[in-house]
């Protein structure tokens, strides 16, 4: 749809300029740092950022009913631009131009309701929302679009040459920094770091595929971040995880289609998130928080973070009810099928603390929880999910696993709806559903496949068939005639079907 054929008042504001007075603000010691280099932790105090726009009450000038026209007019326009996460723009990325956008299909990824069995079964209604739609197959490509737009910017403004970016990962994180590096060729390269052996090949193949130098090495996933910390303080690098703060910015666009998919009602809401690095429950509760500053909702929605208990410092953290007791302390994971999640020293857990704090106070009640589900439960429900029409990852299987721990708990509420993240593809992680129906978990996972769940493929070979066909002897005539028909009875027999 063309600019001029909306309403006009409504067309000065379709496309966003640049504004606002961005800078980092460190949450340790509240310093405040320009934006036009790359910053990742504070030159003062070592503690990480977020950005801040100083400029950010402009926004409030605008009538709530007027925002919610803005966001769904641009629903309509041909803009790659403002096709993805940049619809929103003036509360994601208000300094990038347009023109500096990277759109790689990112955003508005689709909310689909359980069905009524999965809802009764669970006992709530709920949605998977599947960020396994985004180009690379996982939420990280929301956080990606936005560092990489803004590094292109800076490419661009001749502020930065010949990048190398570059990420510790799970997985998931360096499918979506090779594949957006990739598109910046050859003014931006990558290099992701993996532990070794700890992630699916299908996610190894990603990186690979799209060109970047990848280097395993020893240990789990927090291993790999301090060698990656360690080159960004001492070498001339970009770094990708989400001590970026412009990734945090990025994913914050999770909770604004939320809020327009329910057209901007949050009452009565819930949103379930699975917690690995911390980033992704940050932005949410960033996202949210911007949105009813503003007005665009009236109502904080309840927010559950959920980790195994194979890694869960963030609920080991809150377990303590306490707030002057707590003490955060990482811990040393073992094995989960939550792969992506499977982090025991979150570098986001700063900007948890204070976003926590800040979201509970402003709903006025608490309405962040976290809960702790076991690896049996993931799995487990994981499959229940995927056999009522879904396809969610084993994230995916935590959040719905941590929907049931708070039902248990009475956080979850009758009349609430609750919004599930599914934060990959389900074939990320493929291995894990053949382990379980192969019934060759090792012990460390703790899993014991339920046979109700398991499932295999049964080859039919009718008896009496002297003649099968092959590839390289196809059968005809009667001998292929017969050989359909007693293989169509043998079939029927299996599931008791009526002539």
């Amino acid at each position: 749809m063309k600019i001029n054929d909306f309403p006009n008042h409504i067309q000065p504001y379709l496309i966003p300029e640049v504004t606002g007075n961005v800078v980092y603000r460190c949450l340790g010691c509240g310093a405040q740092f320009d934006i036009e280099r790359l910053l990742y932790t504070c030159p003062q105090c070592g503690s990480v950022f977020l950005l801040v726009d100083l400029a950010f009450d402009r926004l409030k000038k605008i009538p709530s009913d007027l925002w919610h026209r803005i966001f769904d007019y641009r629903r309509m326009l041909n803009l790659p631009s403002l096709k993805g996460i940049y619809r929103y723009h003036e509360f994601i990325g208000p300094v990038i131009p347009l023109d500096a956008v990277i759109y790689l299909g990112e955003g508005h990824t689709s909310m689909v309701e359980a069905n009524p069995y999965l809802q009764d079964l669970v006992g709530a209604r709920f949605f998977f929302k599947n960020d396994g739609q985004n180009p690379s197959a996982s939420f990280k490509d929301r956080g990606m679009a936005s560092a990489l737009s803004y590094i292109n910017f800076l490419v661009r403004s001749e502020k930065l040459s010949d990048v190398l970016a570059i990420c510790a990962s799970t997985g998931d994180t360096s499918a979506s920094a090779a594949l957006y590096a990739a598109y910046l060729q050859p003014k931006v390269k990558s290099a992701v770091l993996l532990p070794h052996k700890k992630v699916t090949p299908q996610q190894l193949a990603q990186p690979l595929g799209s060109g970047a130098r990848v280097f395993e090495i020893p240990g789990v996933f927090d291993d790999c971040m301090k060698v990656v910390e360690a080159l960004s303080e001492d070498y001339d690098v970009a770094l990708l995880n989400s001590k970026n703060a412009w990734r945090i910015w990025g994913q914050e666009s999770y909770s604004y289609e939320i809020a327009q998919d329910f057209d901007y009602d949050m009452s009565h809401k819930a949103m379930v998130l699975p917690i690995g690095n911390a980033g992704n429950i940050t932005a949410v509760i960033s996202g949210f928080l911007k949105f009813f500053e503003v007005g665009i909702i009236n109502h904080l929605p309840k927010i559950i973070g959920v980790q195994s208990s194979h890694a869960n410092p963030v609920y080991r953290y809150y377990f303590e009810p306490v707030p002057e007791k707590r003490i955060f302390e990482p811990v040393q994971v073992r094995p989960s099928v939550a792969q992506a999640a499977m982090i025991g020293n979150p570098v986001s857990m700063p900007r948890v603390i204070q976003l926590v704090e800040t979201y509970n106070k402003k709903a006025g009640c608490q309405a962040i929880f976290f809960a702790e589900v076991e690896e049996q439960a993931i799995m487990d429900w994981d499959l229940t999910a995927n056999r009522n029409g879904h396809f969610a990852c084993t994230q995916g299987g935590e959040s719905l696993a941590g929907l049931v721990e708070a039902k248990k708990r009475g956080i979850v509420g009758k009349d609430d709806i609750v919004v599930l993240d599914s934060t990959a593809h389900a074939m990320k992680f493929a291995d894990f559903q053949q382990m379980y129906f192969e019934d060759r978990f090792p012990a460390e996972f703790e899993i014991t496949p339920k046979k109700s769940l398991q499932n295999a493929p049964e080859l039919i070979k009718p008896k009496g068939l002297d003649l099968l066909p092959s590839a390289e002897r196809p059968l005809k005539g009667k001998d292929f005639d017969r050989f359909v028909q007693q293989t169509a009875k043998a079939i029927a027999e299996e599931l008791k079907l009526r002539s």
